[in-house]
């Protein structure tokens, strides 16, 4: 996603990223391939960088939410366009980030970081997590981590809201609606799709941009951004903020990037939002282990291919989809059709073994 967005305003990408598919390979400059964002592999990949091109600066996507350590790391080598290390840490203090909430009057679901003493619906959250991994229902007596923590689970849609900010003040991009997927017993509220459609009231709207405004200027965020939450009848709640550019992005018709990179210097560049229909993005997930063919013809639309050969394992992400049209439930009807016919020929290769 980002490696495309540099490639359209001229930017050369240097990637470093975790699945090196199809489309990172067309669209970076050079690229390094990582089994994971520990210290151990990123910082090689980094050095390998530094020792060839004159870069300086680096924007960095997720997967930072599980090492944060290394993202003040690569913050030692490059200058990072967007939040720094210690508002990123800080963004997943769950102890300190719902507190803040409340001192903003910004409403929430119930967290607790003490065993509840009834079932009550909770919910059991990661401390540091991305995409809706790790999160599942809490049965009474259950071992938890202690790298988690309890929350209400909060009947509704769940939203997101995508924003730009410089560190004081706040730019709204647009409102989107998201859709999860239960993997398995431990995956039950996987990140699955968005659309940049949301069923939401004016007086909603006005709510959530005071929301970003106050989080923004208390957290000095700076950057594309998203704020999710969940929408329950003519109340909202948040969950969440993703510090970084998130898939939301792809969304929108507009320089993204460059508008990423000025806020993060200090300078909200004018946005007149200028986009016929809607768009919709959708991840793939394996239904069950696979080898991806050679001579596999993937439809149009499809983005975050992998590679020829390539094993995917069940409940891991094959490719992703992305669709435009002029009404978001068209948006969502091709999704659909799109998702059961690379999944459908994908499993009849691997039934026939061809």
């Amino acid at each position: 996603m980002l490696a495309q967005a540099a490639c359209k305003v001229g930017i050369k990408p240097l990637v470093i990223d975790l699945w090196g598919d199809q489309d990172t390979r067309k669209y970076a400059e050079d690229m390094q391939k990582i089994p994971t964002l520990a210290a151990g592999h990123l910082l090689p990949a980094i050095d390998y960088f530094l020792g060839r091109y004159p870069v300086v600066c680096a924007v960095y996507g997720s997967g930072f939410e599980m090492y944060p350590e290394c993202l003040k790391l690569m913050g030692d080598r490059l200058i990072l366009l967007g939040n720094s290390p210690e508002v990123f840490a800080r963004l997943h203090d769950k102890p300190a980030f719902f507190p803040l909430l409340t001192a903003l009057q910004i409403p929430y679901p119930e967290v607790s970081f003490y065993t509840p003493d009834q079932e009550e619906n909770w919910l059991i959250k990661p401390m540091q997590g991305q995409g809706g991994v790790g999160i599942k229902r809490y049965r009474m007596g259950e071992i938890v981590d202690l790298l988690s923590y309890w929350q209400k689970y909060q009947e509704g849609e769940p939203h997101s809201v995508l924003f730009l900010a410089d560190g004081k003040n706040s730019q709204l991009i647009g409102f989107n609606k998201q859709w999860t997927i239960a993997l398995n017993a431990r995956d039950e509220f996987i990140f699955s799709g968005i659309i940049n459609s949301a069923d939401l009231s004016i007086g909603q709207k006005k709510q959530l941009s005071a929301w970003v405004a106050k989080l923004v200027a208390a957290l000095s965020l700076k950057g594309l951004c998203s704020l999710d939450f969940i929408q329950s009848g003519n109340n909202c709640y948040v969950l969440e903020i993703n510090p970084r550019p998130p898939a939301s992005m792809q969304l929108y018709d507009a320089d993204l990037l460059t508008r990423h990179i000025k806020a993060c210097q200090g300078e909200l560049l004018d946005y007149q939002l200028d986009q016929l229909g809607f768009t919709g993005y959708q991840i793939v997930y394996a239904q069950q282990d696979m080898q991806i063919p050679d001579d596999f013809e993937w439809p149009e639309g499809i983005v975050d291919i992998p590679n020829v050969g390539s094993i995917i394992s069940i409940g891991q992400p094959i490719c992703s989809i992305i669709d435009h049209s002029k009404e978001p439930d068209k948006v969502l009807e091709q999704l659909r059709i799109r998702q059961e016919l690379i999944i459908n020929q994908l499993n009849r290769f691997q039934t026939h073994g061809i």
